[in-house]
């Protein structure tokens, strides 16, 4: 075992740390003023975001979309009025009611009048074109097959935001009853404005949820109440700032609404993971007798390193969402990487500053005291449940080294059998169907579905430019006719300009079933004398789809490669961040297989209140990827940086990993299981999105604490052994010239277990 050192005087922690600890009053104040700045930068971000974002904005389906919302808006309705004759005010209208003959329910005088009437009113808002309605085409498709329903159709203009301006202003006038009928709002622009407003409610009762409860957790994990506002508060500071960065950038570039929801999980749970290492090896450091500014000064070197590293790699798992064009993810990595940085800046400027102002304080306040005097015969100054936890965590490695193939191929065979439904997994596109089917835009939606043969937008649309004359389009639709299983309508060609026309194709089955997205690779190898163009949400799904692909591998290798690299920085060895990049992608077997078990076939659907449309939206695997990945290198960062922190200073493997994880194991543990907790309360959200993604990570960090760092790691280091830290010479040589080294530890026989009083009988006579 190598000589113990004396601690290290305030002089030698360094340049940062005289930074940090020379004003720390200042550094506070300085902090609240930004805080306060980023209040009022971030207020009102949640009404500029979008609700898609799910489409290749290069894609030609999104060109086509465009030309035809310019040239044919009536081509591609993006508002429905479901007007209901059978139970509005004036159902029982007339002798014989338009209710009470299904045949005559929209077609009697009184319905078809009124009907007209709101068409007319609709075509004349501004920002709203293409208004048709059964009532003025008869097409069967916009009638219900029992006579009582039928729709109006129109398209709202201009890009998301000024969309949902439009329907906020024109809805209360259409909505509701009307003389003979009662009037609902359906269509992708209502369903997103339902879907925005619905996720901001769900935030703020996440929140709700999630604060209190945390506090909670924090005070059991710390015992002191002081400590545990800590971690709380750098969250706060990061969720604000990263509003604040979010409300900047959409005045640049479209921001997902759904982002926010990062930005509330990543915000409370990196900060408190990340102050719960930092303030855990500070009461660390005071137990070994250092004074609040030299404890702050070793606290940096080794925990504040380690949360360095730790957000480098989380944010560089989440800027690969950088890579894909859907602002959907773009906005995730905006969110993402923003929160990581603020959450590690104010872990490492503030939080010091802090600790530096309170230093014995910091375990004032201490709760469980109330618990401990309550339990029969506990003695003043035993360890308590607190040595007892870290005697358990030593048993527990000590088991697990000693069965370590048992335990490396149990683990790794039960995580790939959790994971073998994500086999079967289907992809396609969010709808109304992600909203509770209560919400009144999914209503209007089921109803057309159900009862409609057909609905406006269904099936795939053909964008003609360049046509030379009637007989081309002729021939061009006699050729989309020969296609098996398919009815070809138009061509309409009575656009703003010349030269223009449209096609629509429709087929049996789901908008975006297999059998669509089939059709869509037959429509495009139509030959035609003129530029083809196919659009529809199927052609949408096949080319989110393609660039999904094509930018994926590009993705994964940034993920891989800075991942390598920043854990050969850490640690020096060449096995160790192949380990880290293998058993992270592990862990997340068990959340990509419950994903397809539950949200795609539906399992536990009732409990969990959702409806299951038998797929999986495209994007979203790869953004749990990115953010599940990143939170399992958090916590590998900070198991490695502390077992080559204890085989640096002893050279013994074993006993490096035994004690990494004593030191490590509960704080991990705790730290998962908070996060956790926030993943649920925004899990909880009533979008089906929304809640895969909560629930999803949730199963993902805990298989990670609970499984990965707690059973395979240790198995994996015993069975790898000192080969473990091995390296080629060049390699060492790179590494001892631009590693980052943990520095001096603060050693001790017996490791201080998450939320333990200092006890001055564990620490060795030389470090008191």
């Amino acid at each position: 075992m190598s000589e113990v050192k004396k601690p290290p005087s305030p002089g030698e922690s360094g340049r940062w740390t005289r930074i940090v600890t020379a004003r720390p009053r200042l550094s506070l104040l300085l902090a609240l003023v930004v805080t306060a700045l980023a209040v009022l930068a971030g207020s009102g971000v949640a009404e500029r975001m979008g609700s898609g974002g799910w489409e290749d904005p290069d894609a030609r389906s999104t060109y086509a979309s465009k030309v035809l919302e310019r040239e044919f808006p009536g081509s591609q309705p993006n508002l429905l009025l479901l007007v209901d004759a059978g139970t509005g005010a004036g159902a029982g209208v007339g002798a014989g009611s338009a209710s009470a003959s299904g045949a005559a329910g929209v077609d009697h005088p009184a319905v078809a009048a009124e009907a007209e009437r709101l068409t007319a009113q609709l075509a004349s808002e501004q920002g709203v074109a293409g208004v048709g309605s059964y009532w003025r085409t008869h097409l069967p498709a916009l009638r219900s097959e029992d006579g009582r329903q039928a729709l109006i159709a129109a398209r709202v203009l201009g890009d998301e935001k000024t969309r949902a301006a439009v329907l906020e202003r024109i809805a209360p006038r259409y909505r509701g009853e009307h003389g003979p009928v009662r009037v609902s709002l359906g269509g992708p622009v209502a369903v997103q404005r339902e879907v925005t407003t619905t996720i901001q409610e769900d935030l703020l009762r996440a929140e709700v949820i999630a604060l209190p409860v945390t506090l909670v957790l924090l005070i059991i994990v710390f015992g002191s109440a002081v400590a545990a506002l800590l971690p709380l508060g750098v969250g706060i500071v990061a969720i604000l700032g990263t509003n604040a960065v979010l409300r900047g950038l959409t005045e640049f570039t479209d921001v997902s609404v759904f982002a926010q929801n990062l930005t509330t999980a990543l915000g409370l749970g990196l900060a408190i993971d990340y102050a719960l290492f930092i303030v855990r090896r500070f009461r660390e450091e005071l137990a070994a007798g250092r004074d609040p500014v030299a404890a702050v000064g070793a606290t940096l070197r080794t925990a504040g390193r380690t949360v360095l590293f730790s957000a480098l790699t989380v944010a560089v798992s989440l800027s690969a969402m950088l890579f894909f064009p859907m602002y959907f993810l773009r906005s995730f990595a905006y969110a993402g990487v923003a929160v990581v940085l603020l959450a590690a800046a104010a872990a490492l400027i503030l939080l010091p500053a802090a600790l530096v102002l309170l230093g014995e304080r910091v375990n004032s306040l201490d709760l469980r005291r109330l618990w401990r005097r309550g339990r029969a015969g506990a003695a003043a100054g035993a360890p308590g449940a607190d040595a007892e936890a870290g005697r358990g965590w030593a048993r527990a490695t000590a088991l697990v080294m000693r069965r370590a193939p048992v335990f490396a191929i149990a683990t790794t065979a039960g995580l790939l059998l959790l994971g073998l439904p994500f086999l079967g997994v289907k992809f396609g596109t969010v709808d109304d169907r992600q909203l509770p089917k209560t919400a009144s835009s999914h209503l209007v939606q089921q109803q057309i579905r159900d009862g409609f043969p057909g609905s406006p937008g269904a099936g795939l649309t053909v964008l003609a430019e360049g046509a030379a004359g009637p007989a081309d389009l002729a021939d061009y639709r006699d050729r989309l006719a020969a296609l098996p299983g398919v009815r070809v309508d138009g061509p309409v060609s009575s656009g703003a300009r010349p030269g223009y026309a449209y096609f629509s194709v429709v087929t049996e089955g789901e908008a975006v079933g297999q059998r669509a997205q089939d059709l869509v690779g037959q429509v495009r190898g139509v030959d035609a004398p003129f530029d083809t163009s196919v659009t529809g949400q199927a052609a949408v799904l096949v080319d989110a789809q393609k660039a999904i692909a094509q930018k994926l591998p590009a993705a994964l290798a940034l993920v891989v490669l800075a991942t390598l690299l920043l854990v050969f920085l850490l640690t020096g060895s060449v096995l160790i961040p192949v380990q880290a990049v293998l058993l992270n992608a592990l862990s997340l077997t068990a959340m990509f297989g419950a994903v397809v078990w539950v949200f795609q076939e539906g399992n536990l659907s009732g409990l969990l209140s959702f409806t299951s449309t038998g797929d999986i939206e495209t994007t979203l695997p790869v953004l749990m990827f990115c953010i599940a990945f990143g939170l399992s290198m958090d916590y590998g960062v900070f198991l490695i940086s502390r077992i080559k922190e204890e085989y640096e200073r002893t050279g013994d493997h074993e006993g490096a990993v035994r004690t990494g994880l004593v030191r490590t194991g509960g704080l991990i543990t705790a730290a998962a299981v908070i996060l956790a907790v926030v993943m649920v309360a925004i899990g909880s959200s009533r979008v089906t999105n929304t809640k895969m993604l909560g629930l999803g990570i949730a199963l993902a960090v805990l298989m990670d604490a609970l499984v990965v760092r707690s059973l395979l790691v240790p198995a994996v280091m015993k069975l790898t052994g000192k080969a473990t830290w091995w390296a080629p010479g060049p390699l060492r040589r790179l590494h001892e010239r631009f590693g980052l080294s943990e520095g001096e530890s603060a050693p001790g026989p017996l490791p201080q277990v998450p939320g333990e009083a200092p006890d001055p009988d564990r620490i060795p006579a030389g470090s008191r």
